[in-house]
């Protein structure tokens, strides 16, 4: 059984790890005026974008996800013929079409691809499956990161398909953000009013900070610290000590809206990877998507890991 995985380009996963495990990605074109690219992963590509647009004008970016043709032509020009059954594992649909749209591609997909499997010589069955991640960025790689370890190990089909059902609910994203206003404008052009404006003056005259909790589909501030440096020492602290009570799969998944040696420079960062290194647990680090980045501006830090429900504190 040749099984394979899909992810969107949201889905905050190292360039070195998708070109290994031969992760197939549903790009996210971002438009910044004139000036357009595609979200391939490309971490270069992604940082000189970066710095040429979005740090001055990404809050009035528009993001284009892949259309259900799209996807129904990546699937039928080349994964029907590539793989038995694959898994396609999107951003959480509260937040964006891709889900939606990948659903839909599926019922045709799966109505055509029985002439085109059996001109490349495959008469056998086709099956995909769409799984809505329900989280955002770092968190969204946990369950890709599952998949791949699930897939090397030989589980069935079934099996994965169980486990990342039940993962898809047991992750837990964390985000902290270093500019409000940014947020604010990025909300309001996208007419989510979720980012006021009295919170985001406030919370820069004073630098506090929202720590954000995405869970399952949703997504809400659990704390609000003074300082950048200091919110994130406090969530790589309790990220530790969710790693020492047992996580529900081995590996925190890390992105920065920038180069990551600054993401390595932040303080307690050091100790949370010797936690991890000390619980067998892997630490997957990345540039954030540009997807990510248009969205929650320039140097904002996500964290991903599954976990039972829990208490940041």
């Amino acid at each position: 059984m040749r099984i394979g995985i899909v992810v969107d380009s949201a889905c905050d996963l190292p360039q070195d790890f998708i070109t290994q495990h031969n992760i197939v990605l549903l790009p996210i074109t971002v438009r910044i005026g004139e000036a357009i690219l595609a979200d391939h992963r490309d971490e270069q590509a992604t940082l000189s974008f970066l710095h040429a647009h979005v740090a001055e004008n990404g809050a009035e970016a528009e993001t284009i996800p892949f259309s259900v043709q799209q996807i129904r032509d990546l699937f039928l020009q080349r994964l029907v013929i590539d793989y038995d059954h694959v898994f396609c594992m999107t951003i959480t649909k509260t937040r964006s079409p891709i889900h939606d749209n990948a659903l839909q591609a599926s019922f045709a997909i799966l109505n055509d691809y029985k002439p085109v499997r059996q001109a490349a010589g495959f008469n056998s069955p086709f099956a995909l499956r769409v799984i809505d991640t329900q989280n955002l960025f770092a968190a969204q790689a946990v369950t890709a990161v599952e998949a791949v370890r699930l897939r090397d190990s030989g589980a069935s089909v079934q099996q994965i398909r169980e486990r990342l059902e039940e993962l898809a609910g047991n992750v837990h994203g964390y985000m902290i953000t270093r500019d409000l206003y940014y947020m604010r404008a990025r909300a309001r052009h996208k007419g989510d009013r979720s980012v006021g404006l009295i919170s985001a003056a406030l919370g820069s005259a004073l630098d506090i900070k929202p720590v954000l909790h995405g869970y399952r589909g949703e997504t809400g501030p659990v704390a609000k610290i003074k300082g950048f440096d200091n919110a994130v020492a406090k969530l790589f602290e309790v990220v530790g000590q969710r790693v020492r009570a047992g996580l529900m799969t081995p590996a925190v998944c890390l992105s920065y809206g920038g180069e990551l040696d600054e993401l390595r420079a932040l303080p307690g960062y050091d100790a949370l990877r010797q936690v991890c290194s000390d619980h067998g647990v892997v630490v997957l680090e990345t540039v954030m998507s540009l997807t990510g980045m248009v969205n929650v501006g320039k140097g904002a830090l996500t964290v991903g890991f599954a976990d039972g429900p829990h208490r940041f504190e």
